[in-house]
């Protein structure tokens, strides 16, 4: 991670969970952090776990990763105000309960794709033009999912409804990313993460209760930060495009 040291990342997301995980350990790994969340105080609130000689590298603004003109200007700060990005981690995303075959339920599936899909278009559309136009060797990690590679089905669970194909999504994004990068001639690197079932807000309160889950295999979201971490501290000839992350037992 050394040649990451004094560098900006910018993490999506960053409020809870995976996001406030990778967040703080970016920044003891020596990195200034731009967390963006739609609860710009809860990113704030990661200070406390941080020493005091490390606080001033964590900078939160709010934004929905969902609207175009907020992401725009979180990145056009980004690159006035902190020279530039060299890291993006997306991953900002949402889980609806709701079923594709319950009537009137627009707007759930809506949301999730506008966050799940458009918030990494958004987000990695910019943060890449900052890194080519800066002639920056970056790279730009996707927080993807399980369900980005088979739906997952869990008797008693809520359904997923328009997730998977979020995250189906993202993984034929990841190539085209790959692809497009190398056709501008640049050598910044794209990166899909999928875990498992995480501890985090996202999987509501229905799914975390016992009665719910079970004896289900579950991951913290300190094992994905250390896999962030992995692929981002690989030399620059080496890229981590896909991996998936499952914990012991999961029966997906």
């Amino acid at each position: 991670m050394d040649r990451w040291r004094n560098k900006v990342a910018v993490v999506t997301g960053a409020s809870s969970g995976i996001g406030a995980a990778i967040a703080k350990d970016l920044i003891k790994a020596g990195l200034t952090v731009v967390g963006l969340a739609r609860r710009e105080g809860r990113v704030a609130d990661l200070c406390k776990d941080l020493s005091a000689d490390l606080r001033k590298k964590l900078i939160p603004i709010k934004c929905d990763v969902s609207v175009e003109k907020d992401v725009k200007s979180a990145f056009q700060v980004v690159d006035t105000k902190f020279n530039g990005v060299d890291i993006l981690i997306n991953n900002a995303g949402i889980v609806r309960q709701t079923e594709l075959v319950a009537p009137d339920q627009t707007q759930p599936i809506r949301e999730t794709l506008e966050t799940n899909v458009m918030g990494v278009y958004y987000c990695t559309r910019e943060a890449f033009n900052i890194m080519k136009r800066r002639n920056v060797d970056g790279h730009i990690v996707i927080i993807n999912s399980v369900a980005g590679h088979t739906v997952p089905y869990v008797q008693g669970m809520p359904s997923f409804n328009m997730y998977p194909a979020s995250k189906y999504a993202i993984t034929a994004m990841t190539e085209t990313y790959r692809r497009e990068f190398n056709a501008h001639g640049t050598k910044i690197k794209i990166t899909s993460i999928s875990p498992g079932l995480v501890e985090t807000e996202i999987l509501g309160d229905e799914a975390k209760k016992k009665e719910v889950m079970g004896n289900v295999a579950i991951l913290k979201p300190e094992d994905i930060s250390g896999a962030v971490l992995y692929a981002l501290s690989t030399p620059p000839h080496v890229q981590v495009h896909d991996l998936i992350i499952r914990p012991v037992g999961e029966i997906f």
